[in-house]
């Protein structure tokens, strides 16, 4: 589910989950668990990656579906703890968006310090509002700080969906790459980073950055509690289901 490359000091995390690379619980936790080793195992930043076209699909609603009340309890908690654990990660995060990024996709970049977005006939915002589920607070918080509070309505109100051309104009992701240079690109991106004096660089960024690891400070779970709750309305998993059944379709046509 997650290739792991060393590109010298820099370490690539790569999602590997076909045909979209969705988020199950199983990746949730690898990927949080692999962030916060990179350090350890000498690391100085991280890129985290997709597979060609697709970078990350969001969340495997046909998948979770399928989950309990426990079940889907826990994958709301891990993915807390993820969002953490890239929220306050010591090490640098460019993400190296290489496709198609809907949903918790974007969610993951939004985490990061930096946004490469491959050119190309992709797809990347929050469309949670579409599918029936209200943008979480610590989500809409992180929009907010990325791309204001302007934008932050327009594009989470109305759950829109945006070209990589239309990410960069709204702010949502940082600079643009061929497809066959994103990865390399948000490589690059961390080499120059690194190449900064360590002590005034790691400083300045975690300075930058308090604002964004201050979410992770409070209690989240009464926040966690309500969309937790939300998951389970009659109007999300109507919608939810009604995904399901057209993404099953969509598979079968082009299988």
């Amino acid at each position: 589910m997650l290739s792991v490359f060393d590109h010298s000091s820099v370490r690539e995390l790569r999602l590997n989950r076909p045909p979209a690379n969705a988020l199950s619980c199983e990746l949730i936790v690898a990927l949080r668990e692999a962030i916060e080793v990179a350090a350890a195992d000498g690391r100085r930043a991280v890129v985290l990656s997709g597979s060609p076209a697709r970078f990350s699909g969001g969340l495997d609603v046909p998948l979770l579906l399928g989950y309990d009340h426990e079940k889907v309890a826990t994958l709301w908690h891990e993915f807390y703890a993820l969002l953490k654990s890239l929220a306050m990660s010591p090490l640098p995060i460019a993400a190296a968006i290489t496709g198609h990024a809907p949903a918790g996709g974007t969610v993951l970049g939004l985490f990061c310090d930096y946004r490469f977005m491959a050119e190309g006939d992709f797809k990347i915002g929050l469309n949670e509002v579409q599918v029936g589920i209200p943008l979480p607070p610590v989500i809409l918080g992180a929009l907010r700080r990325l791309v204001g509070p302007r934008q932050a309505e327009r594009l989470g109100v109305g759950g829109l969906l945006l070209s990589p051309a239309q990410a960069l104009a709204a702010g949502l992701v940082d600079e643009l790459a061929p497809p066959g240079e994103v990865i390399d690109r948000a490589i690059g991106w961390c080499q120059t980073l690194l190449d900064l004096p360590p002590g005034a660089m790691r400083s300045t960024r975690k300075l930058a950055r308090a604002d964004l690891a201050a979410w992770f400070e409070r209690d989240l779970e009464p926040e966690l509690q309500q969309v937790i709750a939300q998951w389970w309305a009659p109007e999300t998993q109507k919608t939810l289901r009604a995904l399901a059944e057209r993404l099953g379709k969509k598979r079968v046509s082009t299988a």
